[in-house]
């Protein structure tokens, strides 16, 4: 049993060291899915590992750890969930509606460095030289991206 949950322990420290990796080298975002995943299933087997062997500091410090990331975790879905049920809730563009449709930046979302959150829009191109400069300029499916602060 003991060669097993020190296998375990080992997992979960490799798991933690990884996302830190790519969320310290920008190849993963911090506040993603993917990162939070990987966060609690390395706290929750380095907890087990610590408990096992008496290390409460570090069982404790990684209970807590897990417990932090279970609401991070929770938050994320519930985010997502109520993203999707948003979009499918009615038509988007409704003559008259000037409500934007949510965009999803996925890992790409960020924060500007004096804090705040930024607000993009999609927009169709409108036919001209800078739709002739990048291609066909019957091409209805070009977008043009703006991005900003979000101002409200």
């Amino acid at each position: 049993m003991s060669t097993f949950v020190t296998i375990i322990g080992t997992i979960g420290a490799v798991v933690l060291l990884y996302g830190y990796a790519m969320v310290s080298a920008g190849r993963m975002s911090g506040d993603g899915l993917t990162y939070q995943v990987l966060n609690f299933a390395g706290a929750a087997t380095l907890m087990v590992n610590s408990a096992y062997h008496a290390a409460w500091p570090s069982a404790i410090l990684n209970m807590v750890w897990s417990g932090i990331g279970v609401v991070t975790l929770s938050r994320l879905v519930a985010r997502q969930a109520s993203r999707r049920s948003g979009r499918a809730a009615g038509p988007a563009g409704v003559e008259g509606d000037t409500t934007p449709e949510p965009f999803d930046a996925g890992p790409f979302a960020t924060e500007p460095a004096n804090g705040g959150t930024v607000r993009m829009s999609l927009k169709p191109l409108e036919p001209g030289p800078a739709v002739a400069a990048h291609g066909d300029a019957a091409d209805t499916t070009a977008l043009a991206c703006t991005a900003g602060p979000d101002r409200g």
